[in-house]
């Protein structure tokens, strides 16, 4: 292991403070713009519309109060990792802050069956881990969901989770597994319960080195404590769901030992008319909430 990856390690392992999900890809791009103030008429093409989020994302990564001291993690997109900030690679530029750079490597999800989305097929999954390890990357994150309490469905989740994260983990990256259970789900608790067992039934059988989890804030608080205290979990971390901050941040204090990883409960005050010096109070203001919380 590289001296910079035993310093990322120990600063996951045990920094106080959360993950910062920046990790919108193409599909939801357009959503995080519009939150951010920029409607579709300001880009005619793909391009335009990533070179705006772009924009959006430097601003943040280069905000005076995202440092490593409350976020100790970001999670990236693709181009986001290829692009710079300050005139430096973002996964550089990151971790001269303190923060440790994550890639988000799934290809999106597939049409429900069985009550959950498995992931697309990622053919080019090994050659994105080889550029990652490269461009100074840690770990990866990849996202399917658990829309019903399915038990052949949440088996077959966490069991292509798994099988991705043995080859991710073979580059040596530290995969983040996130089955999400959809927080709008009629049957939310017992899919909880069900991902727990067979999270724990995997966990049991893997024979790398520690792996992360990113997980839906459970129905019960505390439930998925056995995770968290699991010898082959590095970090717990929560996803918000479409939970706003406020309500996100009360649930997460709820759960000891899990931390954030949000995406829009980070971002949803940041607006792109506001002056630097209105951004930064923003963006300070939501990273105070989410830390507090996940250090409560």
């Amino acid at each position: 292991m590289t001296t910079a990856n035993a310093a990322m390690l120990e600063q996951i392992k045990s920094g106080q403070g959360f993950i910062a999900a920046l990790d919108q890809s193409g599909g939801s791009t357009p959503k995080a713009l519009k939150g951010y103030g920029i409607g579709e008429d300001a880009f005619s093409n793909d391009e335009e519309m990533f070179g705006l989020i772009h924009a959006m994302r430097s601003r943040i990564v280069t905000s005076p109060c995202f440092t490593g001291e409350k976020v100790i993690g970001a999670i990236l997109f693709e181009r986001t990792m290829d692009g710079e900030a300050d005139g430096t690679s973002v996964p550089a530029l990151l971790w001269q802050r303190g923060v440790v750079p994550f890639l988000k490597v799934d290809k999106g999800l597939e049409d429900e069956a069985d009550g959950v989305q498995l992931m697309k097929a990622n053919p080019g999954l090994d050659g994105l881990c080889q550029r990652a390890v490269a461009k100074g990357v840690f770990g990866t994150k990849m996202r399917s969901v658990v829309n019903l309490a399915n038990p052949m469905g949440v088996k077959a989740i966490v069991e292509q989770q798994f099988a991705e994260a043995a080859r991710i983990a073979a580059h040596g990256l530290v995969p983040i597994i996130e089955p999400e259970v959809n927080i709008k789900s009629a049957e939310r608790d017992a899919a909880d319960r069900l991902l727990l067992d067979e999270l724990l039934a995997a966990l049991d059988a893997w024979d790398g080195a520690p792996v992360m989890l990113k997980l839906s804030l459970p129905t019960e608080p505390g439930l998925f404590q056995p995770l968290v205290d699991h010898p082959k979990v590095l970090r717990v971390v929560a996803l918000s769901g479409g939970f706003a901050r406020p309500e996100a941040c009360v649930e997460l204090a709820k759960n000891p030992g899990i931390i954030a990883s949000f995406s829009r409960a980070l971002l949803e005050d940041l607006r792109h008319q506001m002056s630097d010096e209105e951004f930064n109070a923003s963006l300070g203001g939501a990273i105070d909430d989410i830390h507090a919380a996940s250090v409560a």
